[in-house]
């Protein structure tokens, strides 16, 4: 079984900037991108136009933003390897990093498997659909995209988090409508008050979306009120999950010590965890941010960590 310095689990803008800080520290990395568990590249691969990563004043796809990173990652000496983990033994050590194809020893790990935006399944918002083209898990991320400017866009959920993304979305929507299929939203008292006192903010209780309907891109939603069970169709932009997200944290099968959310506990400022010399990074730490820029920023913190960790117990010079 080969032995590596780092092994890091995951790609997207976390593990890729990862990989190429161990790369130029000369730790030769070794990278499990994923296959079967995801695109390699993360959730931006499902990123049309990315507008926010600093550095590209015109905008980038998702694509292509992760395929350079992968190309520069590569340059640095990181061996990637297109394959999923599904598991890891902390028991001993070297650590033991057991993909489908390939496994490996390693000196230090670093875990950057992201998060996975949790979707319904309403026909129209799939891929191959509308996902994408007027549908999406991230207002912060796709909410200033042309399609949406001034168009009536609707955000599914009850919740923080669907509150706080319909009140960001008003910077650019001439309505938006928050569709529970609750009479309460679940969301906090100030969350709430902040929603319901929005002059452009509107929530369709007791109300879900049965269809997303379009031509290029999505231009209508049909919405049932499940109590009186009335159906009609309404003009739309734009239509945002906002129920949550996903840690993709189950292959460490309760190894490392999590968050009650189920995200990857570090020590606030680094990314430690629980276990020496191993390391999460992007979302599947951070369940506040969750953005390409923030991911990256600990992608770095974690490689550096590793570095330092490893060269203070003298193995590597």
């Amino acid at each position: 079984m080969k032995k590596v310095k780092v092994a890091i689990i995951g790609s997207g803008p976390a593990g890729y900037t990862a990989a190429i800080y161990c790369g130029r520290a000369n730790l030769s990395p070794t990278l499990y991108e994923g296959f079967f568990s995801g695109p390699a590249g993360g959730q931006l691969m499902t990123t049309t136009e990315v507008e926010n990563y600093p550095g590209f004043p015109e905008g980038v796809t998702g694509p292509e933003l992760m395929e350079n990173m992968r190309k520069q990652a590569l340059r640095f000496g990181t061996h990637i390897l297109t394959d999923d983990v599904h598991e890891v033994d902390f028991s001993k050590y070297p650590y033991v990093v057991k993909g489908k194809q390939f496994s490996c020893e390693a000196e230090s790990i670093i875990i950057a498997t992201g998060a996975t935006a949790k979707r319904l399944e309403i026909p129209g918002a799939g891929e191959g659909e509308f996902w994408q083209k007027g549908v999406t898990a991230c207002a912060v991320c796709d909410g200033a995209a042309p399609i949406f400017r001034n168009g009536k866009l609707y955000v599914i959920g009850g919740g923080d988090s669907a509150v706080e993304e319909a009140t960001y979305l008003t910077k650019f929507a001439s309505k938006v409508y928050i569709v529970h299929r609750r009479d309460k939203l679940r969301a906090s008292k100030i969350m709430q008050k902040r929603a319901l006192t929005h002059p452009k903010v509107e929530v369709l209780w007791d109300s879900v979306i049965e269809s997303i309907e379009g031509d290029s891109v999505v231009r209508k939603v049909r919405i049932k009120n499940v109590r009186t069970g009335h159906e009609a169709y309404h003009d739309a932009a734009g239509v945002f999950f906002a129920i949550g997200h996903t840690p993709n944290a189950d292959f460490l099968k309760g190894q490392l010590e999590l968050h009650d959310n189920g995200y990857i506990k570090v020590v606030p400022g680094t990314t430690k965890t629980s276990v020496d010399l191993v390391f999460a990074c992007g979302d599947v730490q951070d369940h506040v941010y969750r953005q390409a820029i923030s991911a990256a920023g600990t992608g770095c913190m974690a490689a550096i960590e590793a570095e330092r960790e490893l060269s203070l117990r003298g193995l590597i010079e």
